[in-house]
């Protein structure tokens, strides 16, 4: 398996884990990061689908498929905290954009979650700029792909 087939699977078990969490706990754990906070323009700081339950699964979800996928714990949990962080920075940007809590915004809601990850673990898995923009891009053809899939089957909540 190509090093950059093991980091793309565990973006993906990054972004994934969430959702599981979500099925799992229903509404445990379900507060906001933000803690419903507004940021001064009158919007919320990030919104209320991201919560301490999905980075506490993304965490722990990505730590468990490092291990499965031959990868150290520790890649695991640079990967799934740098998701986790991608993931709410798009998530601020799109408030401040005027976005709505789970609207898709193309390209700022995959990149950044796949893109952060791959930066943070360029230097110790020797990734080059080319491997990173077509891993970013593979991450993106799938969400894409099966995202409304997940949504049929009411797994995500939304059809993006």
């Amino acid at each position: 398996m190509t090093v950059y087939l093991q980091v793309l699977l565990l973006i993906i078990a990054a972004n994934g884990s969430p959702i599981l969490g979500r099925l799992l706990m229903k509404e445990r754990w379900s507060t906001p990061l933000d803690g419903g906070a507004t940021f001064p323009d009158g919007r919320p700081v990030l919104g209320k689908s991201k919560t301490f339950r999905g980075v506490a699964f993304s965490l722990v979800g990505t730590i468990l498929a490092a291990d499965v996928v031959g990868m150290p714990w520790a890649i695991g949990l640079i990967v799934g905290g740098l998701a986790m962080a991608g993931d709410c920075l798009s998530s601020f940007i799109k408030r401040r954009l005027g976005y709505d809590s789970g609207a898709m915004a193309l390209g700022l809601d995959q990149i950044l979650e796949s893109l952060l990850p791959l930066l943070g673990v360029w230097g110790p898995l020797s990734l080059s700029a080319m491997g990173i923009m077509a891993t970013v891009g593979v991450f993106m053809m799938l969400e894409l792909i099966f995202s409304p899939i997940l949504y049929k089957f009411r797994i995500r909540k939304h059809p993006y």
